[in-house]
C-alpha cells in the first residue's frame, strides 16, 4: 500500500503500523519511505515533511522533486491519503485549507490529494472546534478543498464512514463515548451501524 500522511495529527499514523505490514508512506515535498515520527534523539533538521515537521526515513526510502511527487498523486499512484480537517459535511465535502481572514502559507497539496481517482481519503481531526462547535456538519461553511471526496472520518470521539448517496454511518466509538454523546456533538444526522462498539 502507498499512502500520504498530511501534517499534524495524520503524521501520528506512522507510529501505529504493525510490524510485518508494508506501507510505503509518501510526503508531497518529495519523500517515499517515511518512518515513525522521530524521538528527540532521532531528529535530523534536514529531514522534513511538507509541513516542515521532522521525520524519519526507512531503509530504501527515496527523495525526489516536488513535480515528481505530484505526478505520483495526480496519476493515482497512492491508495490512501490521511488529512486533517477543519470541517467535513455529511456527504463527504472537505474544508481544510483556509479560514477566511486568517493568514495562510498556501493551500498545500490537499486539493490534488483529494481529487485523485481511486485514492481513499481519511480525515482525522478533533470532533469539535476550540469553542465546542461541531466540525462535522450538514454543509461546510468554510471554503472547500474537495466535494464528496472523504471516505472516512476519525475523531477523538468516533469513526464515521461516508456512504455515497446516504450520508454518515457511525462505525466505532472511542472508549467512554456513547452514541448519544456523538449525536450531541455532531452538526448533522447519521445512521448507526448495528455492530457499533467502543474500539479505541
Amino acid at each position: 500500500m502507498y499512502a500520504n500522511l498530511g501534517i499534524g495529527m495524520p503524521m501520528l499514523a506512522s507510529n501505529y503500523i504493525e510490524p510485518g505490514t508494508t506501507v510505503h508512506l509518501q510526503s508531497e515535498n518529495g519523500i517515499l519511505g517515511l518512518g515513525p515520527f522521530p524521538l528527540q534523539s532521532q531528529v535530523d533538521p534536514d529531514l522534513i515533511n511538507a509541513g516542515k515537521e521532522t521525520v524519519t526515513i526507512l531503509p530504501g526510502g527515496s527523495f525526489f522533486s516536488s513535480d515528481t511527487s505530484f505526478a505520483m498523486v495526480r496519476s493515482s499512484r497512492l491508495d490512501l491519503t490521511i488529512l486533517g480537517g477543519m470541517e467535513v459535511s455529511q456527504t463527504g465535502d472537505l474544508a481544510n485549507w483556509i479560514i477566511p481572514g486568517k493568514m495562510v502559507k498556501g493551500m498545500g497539496g490537499a486539493m490534488d490529494l483529494v481529487s485523485a481517482a481511486n485514492t481513499k481519503v481519511v480525515v482525522t481531526m478533533d470532533h469539535n472546534d476550540k469553542s465546542g462547535h461541531p466540525k462535522i456538519l450538514e454543509k461546510c461553511t468554510l471554503p472547500l478543498t474537495g466535494v464528496a471526496c472523504v471516505n472516512r472520518i476519525i475523531t477523538d470521539k468516533c469513526v464515521f464512514d461516508v456512504v455515497p448517496g446516504k450520508g454518515l454511518l457511525l462505525r466505532e466509538l472511542a472508549m467512554g463515548v456513547s452514541v448519544e454523546d456523538v449525536k450531541a456533538s455532531t452538526g448533522c444526522s447519521f445512521d448507526v451501524a448495528a455492530d457499533v462498539a467502543e474500539t479505541y
